[in-house]
């Protein structure tokens, strides 16, 4: 693997999905039967040769029973107290173009996630299960649309509205076609 500064992220992403099996001792087979995710692609994501996307980053860290800024945390390794901008985490799916800033990710004894979403005109990402099954949600949409299911319900999102939940099962984010990205913060507190 070579790592460049355009493609360190996913570098350091790759590395940390293979450790993270390793430490659970889990061959690539039980791996692909846990997420439904592909033995080829499994071995490819962690090899760094392809980008993995939002829905399976979900699939492994809820196999791995922690978040995605969780995840991420791992691999900036922050707690400083102070996080500026151009420090902050930001990741984008190659599949769907969800872009992601992990504005406060958990650490230094702190618990609470807190990062920024931002979902394109048309997208959608889907969850199969929560990473920590009851982890409470606070979403503040602060541009756009947004229609998000969580727990069987969909709810409809403008522009100001927060929506709070705590989140067992699968969720799914949609930003209705025909008009502007959804922007968001969420917040993230573990049970």
């Amino acid at each position: 693997m070579r790592e460049t500064e355009t493609d360190s992220l996913d570098v350091r992403i790759a590395r940390r999905l293979a450790l993270l099996r390793a430490e659970h001792g889990l061959s690539l087979d039980t791996l692909s039967d846990r997420t439904g995710i592909s033995r080829a692609t499994l071995s490819r994501l962690e090899r760094g040769e392809t980008s993995p996307s939002a829905t399976m980053l979900g699939r492994l860290c809820t196999t791995y029973g922690r978040s995605l800024s969780r995840l991420m945390a791992e691999v900036e390794d922050t707690s400083a107290e102070l996080i500026l901008a151009g420090a902050q985490t930001v990741w984008t799916d190659p599949e769907s173009g969800f872009r992601r800033r992990l504005i406060s990710p958990p650490g230094g004894g702190l618990r609470l996630e807190m990062l920024e979403g931002r979902l394109p005109a048309g997208a959608s990402i889907a969850y199969a299960s929560s990473p920590q099954p009851g982890l409470e949600h606070h979403l503040w949409l602060l541009e756009g649309a947004l229609d998000l299911t969580a727990e069987g319900r969909t709810h409809s999102l403008s522009a100001g509205d927060c929506l709070r939940y705590r989140l067992f099962g699968p969720s799914r984010f949609h930003c209705p076609a025909g008009g502007s990205a959804a922007r968001y913060v969420l917040a993230l507190c573990p049970p």
